[in-house]
């Protein structure tokens, strides 16, 4: 018997039922009849369109009501539910994810975030109608540079005149309204900017103008366009907060997208995954199964101890947008930075795996070159991983004097706990900056200290060894000043937020594991000294793991494959 089938088992609360009812609506995925099957999704790529059978399908479930808190009528009740209800849409078609959902999210979390009662009931209402908001932040021009924004909203007797061009913008042609960041003021500084809710169905159409598509090498079939704004009349009424506080609400707002949206696209990598053990079981080489290769099985055991650190990192940022809000500023980024890192990187260790037959696009491996391609934008759509870096640096100063240094205030345990219920998102508490407050970086101190199993000696051995990289970590950063943490910083400099990311997400993946469930997976050490041998220090590219380490993961990645199990966290059973 595998010795893990045992404690294989996922923990109760990680994945809330609507998930698995959603799954079950979807289909199996390599069903050649299934409408929103491999079959259907490769064709629609093929052509460069959205999957409408699939749109359609996830009209009639209601995914929008996902976005919207539930004092406003919606399911947004858990920042970690929703990252597991979306991969099960992300793990079969990521422009359905995109294109359907993560877009409208994005503009819903903004409009919660800073609107008033009338605007986030117009949201909700359009949501719940099953209908689309676009969000217009971005100009090619500029970049993650929101504070460059060119496009202006100036004052008129009447309201206000929006003009510019917003461009490589999701679902833009199609959306009935959208949240647009205008510049307000010509004068620079934080203070010029604002957010605006348009309500493209009584806009004035002559003052708008569609911008062709940008051709893309991933998500052909999203819908992503730009629009030409002339003047635009639009009431007083539309602005979302203060006149002037639109890259400050954005900025809060956007914690909560940086975190969810690596989270959701850890789906990409389960059914990547899923693709590669497919074709290496049944393949043969050398008289055997390609999985008898002893770095055939390495790479998969890899990838998969990948997979599951993504995912725990993921479940701990959304659990401290609840629990934390005001450390959000820090672990979006961290979490934006490292996950992505992650799943990129370990797409393309399967590709490596793969050969030829991962760049296919017909036959059993086809849909991987796809999500491969669909993958890419999780390292620069929305924000990039370096603009991430940018924000974690002018932080690192104040967060090593006051929770690096010595013990920290305690992470509330439930911070840790995955399966426990938590508060509504507190949207209104969300924070530009973190005020030197990190207690999960911090709780390393007690971690170290605390008492041990005998056969988790070399766990605790690495608990110490953070502390002390933490320790010297902070020695440094207390010294630098803020003219050294601009946009111009030096690259060592880049370096210390890569050093402290990695601190931080091995000082998670330790706390999950801790807290965990007793007979659960989360509970086994395997993982957990898979994800500190995968992320030790000075390693560009880890080694191999340890044997037994490997045995026990490559077996625990077997028995799900043979179950219909997902590889992540959830461990839960799927429609394949």
């Amino acid at each position: 018997m595998n010795p893990h089938t045992q404690t294989g088992t996922p923990a109760a609360g990680l994945a809330p039922k609507r998930a698995d009812e959603l799954e079950h609506l979807l289909g199996a995925l390599a069903d050649p009849a299934n409408p929103v099957g491999a079959a259907a999704i490769l064709d629609a790529d093929e052509r460069a369109e959205t999957l409408t059978a699939g749109e359609s399908l996830l009209h009639d479930y209601g995914l929008n009501a996902e976005f919207v808190p539930p004092e406003h009528g919606g399911r947004l009740d858990r920042a970690d539910h929703l990252a597991e209800v979306m991969r099960s849409v992300y793990r079969r078609d990521p422009v359905l994810g995109l294109g359907y959902g993560a877009s409208s999210l994005i503009a819903g979390v903004t409009l919660w975030t800073a609107g008033n009662e009338e605007q986030t009931a117009f949201a909700a209402r359009t949501l719940l109608d099953g209908r689309r908001i676009a969000i217009a932040f971005h100009e090619l021009a500029h970049g993650n540079d929101m504070a460059g924004t060119e496009f202006t909203a100036t004052a008129a007797p009447d309201g206000l005149r929006l003009s510019g061009r917003k461009e490589v913008v999701t679902n833009i042609r199609r959306a009935d309204a959208m949240v647009v960041l205008a510049r307000s003021d010509p004068r620079p500084g934080p203070r010029s900017h604002s957010l605006v809710l348009v309500d493209r169905v009584s806009a004035d159409l002559a003052r708008l103008t569609d911008l062709p598509r940008f051709g893309t090498v991933g998500m052909r079939g999203l819908q992503l366009g730009g629009l030409r704004f002339d003047a635009l009349p639009v009431p007083t009424a539309a602005v979302l907060g203060p006149v002037g506080s639109g890259l400050e609400k954005a900025l809060k707002a956007l914690q909560i997208t940086r975190t969810v949206l690596p989270a959701m696209a850890s789906g990409i990598l389960d059914t990547g995954l899923r693709l590669a053990l497919d074709h290496l079981t049944e393949r043969r080489l050398y008289g055997a199964p390609a999985t008898d290769l002893p770095h055939v099985r390495a790479q998969l055991a890899a990838v998969f101890a990948d997979l599951l650190r993504a995912e725990a990192l993921g479940a701990v940022g959304a659990r401290a947008l609840h629990l934390l809000p005001g450390q959000a500023s820090v672990y979006s980024s961290a979490v934006k930075f490292e996950v992505a890192r992650l799943l990129l990187e370990a797409m393309d260790r399967l590709a490596e795996l793969l050969g030829a037959h991962f760049y296919l696009r017909e036959g059993p491996t086809a849909l991987f070159q796809k999500l491969l391609r669909d993958l890419a934008p999780v390292g620069f759509g929305h924000i990039a991983r370096a603009a991430c870096q940018m924000s974690l640096m002018p932080q690192l100063p104040l967060l090593a004097r006051r929770s690096w240094s010595r013990p920290a205030g305690d992470a509330p345990g439930d911070l840790f706990t995955l399966g426990t219920g938590l508060p509504p998102l507190p949207f209104g508490r969300l924070a530009l900056h973190a005020a030197g407050r990190d207690p999960i970086a911090g709780s390393l101190h007690a971690m170290a200290d605390a008492p041990w199993q005998a056969g988790h000696a070399d766990l605790r051995a690495a608990a110490e060894a953070d502390r002390t990289d933490l320790t010297e970590l902070a020695s440094v950063c207390v010294r630098l000043t803020p003219v050294e943490l601009g946009v111009d910083a030096r690259p060592e400099h880049y370096d210390l937020v890569t050093r402290y990311v990695r601190l931080w997400a091995r000082t998670a993946c330790l706390q999950v594991w801790r807290h965990a469930d007793p007979g659960t997976f989360l509970a086994d050490p395997s993982w957990l000294r898979a994800a500190l041998h995968r992320s030790a220090p000075g390693r560009r590219r880890p080694g191999p793991l340890p044997g037994p380490v490997e045995d026990a993961l490559f077996a625990e990645l077997l028995h799900r494959h043979i179950e219909r199990r997902s590889f992540g966290l959830t461990g839960r059973a799927l429609t394949v």
